[in-house]
Order: structure tokens, then C-alpha cells, then sequence
């Protein structure tokens, strides 16, 4: 399918998604975009040359490729349902949603019977490499598809991987959660410890760097941690308590890991009963 054939239709562009809309903006791609009450992005989008409708199911109507960036599952089932009846045959869905180990082939079934293909496509990183376009993206969909799948992400993603079949993206992307977000956590947790004891933490961190606790998470938080800026790591903490939940579920016939994502889900539901979902996870060190 060649470029000017494509008309793209980009649903959630909130932290993560406005940086993949605006790639595909400056990459001449034909976007629309919905509107929705936080206007700031929307405005900034179409200012770049993004179109915007009212409604998905007039974005339904007129795209045949479909990106959804949303924040679970019930979301995406909830407009699947709505727009599947409006979407032209052979039309492609990317779902760049972090879902339900199991929720992905029952949307990848109800398209099926509509002709209408659907890739999964969560990605690892955040809003800045977004942005910058070196997202990765870990893609289940069937093995002929794949190909403009890849096309399309590669104009956000700086690397795009095949897992196979629907359903086996969904996973992957959960276990890589469940590393990073583990790892995220005992980051946030040491920070609390260091303080408690008085460290320095501009040393502390220079010395976890040398070491085996040097991660990504790490490096994330760390330099805006040392100045008092604990925005680092821009994942909330109701997404990080769902990804967990997800992953609890996915992992409960495995004793290990069923107890330690069982307690690294603990954190963020008592952060989030006690006020703080909406903050960002590194600004837990505060709390």
C-alpha cells in the first residue's frame, strides 16, 4: 500500500500518543485526529497539519488505517464495538494499548468476521522517545500483515519486533513490564531508603551507575531526582497499578513471580487509595 493511499486515523493522543501523531504529521502522512476536551495537544496536532473530527465513527468512516493509544482494555473493547460496523473492509487496526493477556484475540476474532485486520503493538518507552521517535514496539498480528504494520510503526519506532501471532504481543509487552516496572520500583524504594539513612544521593546514584543497579529506570529518575524534580518517569500511578493488575493476573499459575508482582501491585494500589493516581510514579519518592 503506497503512502498517498493511506489515510490514518490516530485515536488517544494523550502523554504517549501525541509524539507518535506528530512523527507521522512531519512524515506527510494524511491524520486525523479526535477531538476530545483537553484541547492542548489537539490544538498543538493541528497546528502541525493534523485533521480533527468529532467522532470516531466518522474517523471510522474515512481512515483505513486505525492507531489507538488509550489507557486499557474496556476502552479499546468499548470502541472496537463502536466503530467496527463503519470501518471499510481490509482496513488495519494498530492497538498500541497495553491489554489483558488474553484480551487481544478475542478483539483480533470480532474483527476477523468484519474483514478487518488488527495488529497488536504495545511499545517500551515513554512520552520523550514518543516524541523523538525511537519508540520499540513488540507487534502480534498475522505473519502477512506484518509488513505495513512495520511501515506504519517504524515512523515513531526506532525498532519493531515480530512475536507472532495476536495475543503473543500482549504478553511479551506484559513480562517486559513486569521487568521494568519491578525494576522502577526497588528504584523508587531505594530512594525512600537513602533519604531515610541520610545518603547522598547525587553519591548514591553515581555508585548504583558503576554497578549491576544501574537500569534504565534508574537513569530515568535519577539526574531530575538529584534536583529536586521527581518527574522523571512519566507513567502514572493508576497505569502502573492496571499493568500490574494485568500482570498479577497473567502470572497467578507461577509462585514466584505471582507473589512478587502480588506485592509490587501492593505499592501502587495503596498510592492510588490514597490520593495519588494521577501522579507520576517517581513522584512517589515524596510521598
Amino acid at each position: 500500500m503506497d503512502k498517498e493511499s493511506l489515510k490514518i486515523g490516530f485515536i488517544g493522543v494523550g502523554f504517549m500518543g501525541y509524539g507518535m501523531a506528530l512523527n507521522l504529521i512531519n512524515k506527510n502522512f494524511d491524520l486525523t485526529i479526535v477531538a476530545h476536551k483537553k484541547r492542548e495537544n489537539i490544538d498543538k496536532l493541528i497546528k502541525k497539519g493534523a485533521k480533527e473530527t468529532d467522532s470516531i465513527i466518522k474517523l471510522a468512516k474515512k481512515c483505513n488505517i486505525v492507531i489507538l493509544c488509550v489507557t486499557n482494555t474496556p476502552i479499546v473493547k468499548e470502541i472496537i464495538h463502536k466503530i467496527t460496523p463503519h470501518l471499510q473492509k481490509k482496513s488495519t487496526i494498530i492497538d498500541i494499548t497495553t491489554h489483558q493477556s488474553f484480551a487481544t484475540k478475542t478483539i483480533y476474532n470480532k474483527l476477523k468476521e468484519y474483514e478487518i485486520n488488527y495488529a497488536e503493538a504495545p511499545v517500551m518507552g515513554g512520552p520523550v522517545q514518543a516524541e523523538e521517535g525511537i519508540l520499540g514496539a513488540i507487534v502480534g498480528c498475522d505473519k502477512k500483515n506484518f509488513s505495513i504494520v512495520k511501515d506504519i510503526l517504524l515512523n515513531f519506532c526506532k525498532d519493531v519486533f515480530y512475536f507472532g501471532s495476536v495475543g503473543m504481543g500482549a504478553k511479551a509487552k506484559l513480562v517486559s513490564n513486569f521487568l521494568s516496572l519491578g525494576t522502577t520500583t526497588f528504584v523508587i524504594e531505594s530512594f525512600k531508603v537513602a533519604e531515610k539513612f541520610g545518603i547522598d544521593i547525587q553519591k548514591f546514584c553515581d555508585v548504583a551507575k558503576l554497578g549491576s543497579g544501574n537500569s534504565g529506570a534508574l537513569n530515568r529518575i535519577a539526574d531530575k531526582a538529584i534536583n529536586n524534580d521527581y518527574k522523571g518517569y512519566i507513567f502514572t500511578v493508576n497505569n502502573t497499578f492496571k499493568d500490574l493488575t494485568y500482570i498479577h493476573e497473567m502470572v497467578k499459575d507461577i509462585p514466584n513471580a505471582e507473589k512478587l508482582s502480588s506485592l509490587t501491585k501492593s505499592f501502587y494500589e495503596e498510592a492510588k487509595n490514597n490520593g495519588y493516581g494521577d501522579l507520576f510514579i517517581s513522584e512517589l519518592i515524596k510521598k
